[in-house]
């Protein structure tokens, strides 16, 4: 069995091999697209496993590998970067680190999710940005009220408030046609909105741990559906903390000596997730008696630790997601 490093790039690929005693066979860098790597490896010959560093497109990269090696590893790119740590870098360097650490069984292995949640995922991402344009069209009509001195409506973005803006006598033709482009972006993206959260909501409505999720108070389609997406299979996390860390929302520590340094959250993994976390910390704290005992408890009557406290609550939630996930049990109320 032989040991494959690989530090894969857009158009150069470097591979370092070693065999069944750890040393160092072939060394090399491949020039070119994905096909001159693939082919270089299908010419090894012998049966090898093989280890990669995640990056972004690693699933169809991870298919072509699984095809052809006994075993592919996916390392965490966070953890390496610990291991690595070094003053000469470079992707030779890299390959032979992530070889020698495949020969040792010391990888830091990332979780591959299947395709089709692989595309899932991309789905839920592209509706966040879609989200992010649209608000960022609002603001910018709100800006070009805002420097005419008008009063906008409260309702602007229903039809009576967009027939209002549609309808106003703009000063100069150059603010008429800033408006006009706006207007269209809007509706758009309100269209383009709506046909991803349809497609979301099918594959959302028949899946049992997005309906599982949604059974706790506070956490909608969208919350549920992200989680859900990013959880996977949610007894990869050993312990429900664990969960928690990879959502980042864990608080960075430094202890040495017997004293112990909490600093802010690590803010590592999806932000979407975590986003959305938070979102649905709020709303739980207000419709859940449970949740809003848990979030007095740590606000500790002091308003300057509201923040504190919510991402405390969106903490737990994530950790009461895991075991529902585990256990299948729908969410419950405590006395």
């Amino acid at each position: 069995m032989l040991h494959v490093g690989l530090d894969a790039h857009y158009r150069t690929s470097t591979v370092c091999i070693l065999d069944r005693h750890g040393r160092k066979i072939k060394h090399e860098t491949i020039r070119g697209g994905r096909e001159k790597l693939l082919a270089r490896l299908d010419a090894i010959g012998s049966p090898f496993e093989i280890c990669f560093e995640a990056s972004c497109g690693y699933g169809p990269l991870y298919d072509e590998l699984a095809r052809r090696a006994r075993r592919v590893v996916m390392a965490h790119p966070g953890q390496l970067r610990l291991i690595f740590r070094s003053k000469r870098k470079n992707d030779r360097v890299d390959a032979e680190k992530i070889a020698k650490l495949l020969y040792l069984d010391e990888v830091p292995a990332a979780h591959v999710p299947s395709e089709d949640v692989r595309q899932w995922r991309e789905l839920i991402e592209f509706r966040r940005r879609l989200v992010d344009r649209q608000t960022a069209c609002k603001n910018q009509i709100r800006a070009l009220i805002r420097g005419q001195g008008w009063q906008a409506p409260r309702s602007l973005w229903s039809r009576k408030g967009l027939a209002w803006l549609a309808g106003r006598d703009w000063p100069t033709p150059l603010a008429a046609v800033r408006c006009d482009v706006l207007l269209e972006d809007y509706r758009s993206n309100r269209e383009k909105i709506g046909r991803v959260t349809r497609m979301l909501d099918r594959i959302g409505g028949r899946h049992p741990g997005v309906l599982l999720l949604r059974t706790i108070p506070g956490v909608g389609a969208r919350t549920a559906e992200t989680i859900m997406a990013y959880i996977d299979d949610p007894r990869r996390f050993a312990r429900p903390s664990q969960a928690a860390a990879y959502f980042g929302l864990v608080p960075c520590q430094d202890a040495s000596a017997g004293v112990n340094r909490l600093g802010h959250i690590t803010k590592q993994g999806p932000a979407t997730a975590r986003k959305y976390l938070v979102q649905a910390a709020w709303q739980a704290v207000r419709r859940s008696p449970t949740v809003r005992r848990r979030f007095e408890r740590v606000l500790d009557g002091r308003r300057e630790r509201r923040k504190i406290a919510l991402v405390a609550v969106a903490q737990w939630l994530v950790r009461c997601m895991q075991a529902m996930l585990c256990t299948g049990e729908v969410w419950r109320e405590t006395a």
